[in-house]
This record gives structure tokens, C-alpha cells and sequence, in this order.
């Protein structure tokens, strides 16, 4: 059985760059024809001549990923320009760095508007449609091994994935009615652009961490959530994969805790 989005339309958040880009990417190039977004409208128009170049069916909508007015301006946008929606993927967040005793209540806001108000309702907004139309129809999440393990400075980003796992479960006895299925990625470490800026020691230090012995690319992140989308996964739903070369699977090292 060969992966195939011929026919499709689908949604991806966050998709200018990074892993957004490469899962936009790939469903395009599987067939699908994608809406892409992005807060900053120039990466958004960029990604979307990338795409196209390639030979992808792609339109740009630039707008905030946690407003519902532009999640329903990406819905519509689908229905307008394709006739359908088949796929919504909430791709886009943020991440906030900084110590629990600091973390001041705009930031916290910031995290909650995007990664979390953003997904919850796309995948209302995508849902909604999908019923109307009558059709099967699949929603990805965008979590992180940090909803999974503790992660220095990182407690309320950490919060808001934690969040989303159990999102994707709790949404699976209403989609499951109509034959929509929901499921989350928890990326681990991945080379991009933003992480390579953050950290010019990031590939190194990962690469010894992760059991695999090399950090995540883009392309293993989009691998995952393209399958996931795809009819090859067509029972499963309500289940986060954990995409960290095997990070996560590892316990702490006593040694760490005598340093203190």
C-alpha cells in the first residue's frame, strides 16, 4: 500500500519554516493540496513558492494560529479555493524559556493563545467542516517530549504539551462518531533554523544525548505526521508518537543529582 494524499486538502499551522514547512512539503508532494500558514506572511509566501516549484498545490494564508477569526478564514480558504477539507495539522506554537519563579503572566498568556487555543480550536474548526461534508477526515497535534519529561525552564511550554496528549484523547469518542481521527507528534530535538540560532552547540550536545546517536531533522519529524494523516494509519487515532530517537526511553543518571 502506497501513502497518497491525491484528492485531499489539508491545513498545516506554522508551516513558513522548520517542520511545518517539511510536513506541508510532503503532503504536497504526496498529492495533497495544502493551505499553509504562517504569522509572518513572507515566510508564508516564500514556503508556498518552494512548494509550488516543486511541483505542490499550495496556498498561502498568513495569520495569527491561535485567533479563531484566521482559523476560520484558513477553513474557509480550503472550502473556497479546493471544495473540501480533509486534514488539519496545528503545527504552529511557541516556546517560552524561563525559570518558575520569573515567568510573568504575558508570556503565559502568549503560550496559551497559540499552542493551545490554537489547537483546540483548528481542530473544532476542521471538525466542523469535515462533518458538514460527511467524509472521513484526520487531525494532527503538535505536542513535544517536553508534555512528557521535565525539562529545565521549560514548565509552562512543558504544561501547555501535556495538554495536548490528553486533548487528543479526550477528543476521540466525539470525532470517532464521524469517522474523524485525531493523533499528536511529540517531537524530541530537531534541527531547524530557529534551533540552530537559539544554541550553536544544539546538534552536538543533542547528537550525544539521543540513544540513536544523531538529533532529529525536519524531514523524520514530517515522516511521522505524514503517516499518521495518512489512510495507512486509518486506526489509530487518540495515540501521541514520540518522535526523539529514543531520549525519552532513558532514566535520569544518579551522577547528575551528586553535583549537587
Amino acid at each position: 500500500m502506497q501513502i497518497t494524499f491525491d484528492d485531499q486538502v489539508a491545513i498545516v499551522t506554522g508551516a513558513g519554516e522548520g517542520i511545518g514547512f517539511e510536513i506541508a512539503r510532503q503532503l504536497a508532494l504526496y498529492g495533497a493540496k495544502v493551505v499553509l500558514n504562517d504569522v509572518d506572511k513572507d515566510k508564508a509566501r516564500t514556503a508556498k513558492e518552494q512548494i509550488e516549484a516543486e511541483g505542490g498545490i499550495c496556498i498561502d494564508r498568513a495569520g495569527d494560529a491561535g485567533s479563531l477569526d484566521d482559523i476560520q478564514g484558513m477553513v474557509d480558504t480550503a472550502v473556497n479555493a479546493f471544495g473540501r477539507l480533509d486534514i488539519a495539522i496545528a503545527n504552529a506554537g511557541i516556546t517560552s524559556y524561563g525559570g518558575f519563579f520569573d515567568f510573568d503572566q504575558k508570556r503565559f498568556q502568549q503560550l496559551l493563545h497559540v499552542n493551545l487555543q490554537g489547537s483546540f480550536f483548528l481542530a473544532q474548526k476542521a471538525a466542523l467542516q469535515i462533518r458538514r461534508q460527511g467524509s472521513t477526515g484526520s487531525i494532527l497535534l503538535t505536542s513535544s517530549v517536553t508534555g512528557q519529561q521535565a525539562h529545565h525552564n521549560l514548565a509552562a511550554y512543558g504544561m501547555t504539551k501535556a495538554a495536548i496528549d490528553m486533548l487528543t484523547k479526550t477528543l476521540v469518542p466525539e470525532l470517532a462518531a464521524h469517522r474523524i481521527r485525531i493523533n499528536a507528534i511529540a517531537p524530541g530535538a530537531t534541527l531547524t533554523g530557529r534551533t540552530l540560532q537559539l544554541d550553536k552547540n544544539f546538534e552536538g550536545l543533542w547528537n550525544a544525548a539521543t540513544p540513536m546517536g544523531k538529533t532529529a531533522t525536519t524531514s523524520d519529524i514530517a515522516q511521522a505526521a505524514i503517516f499518521l494523516s495518512s489512510s495507512m494509519a486509518g486506526h489509530i487515532t487518540g495515540q501521541t508518537l514520540t518522535i526523539d530517537g529514543g531520549f525519552t526511553a532513558l532514566c535520569v543518571d544518579p551522577s547528575v543529582y551528586q553535583k549537587r
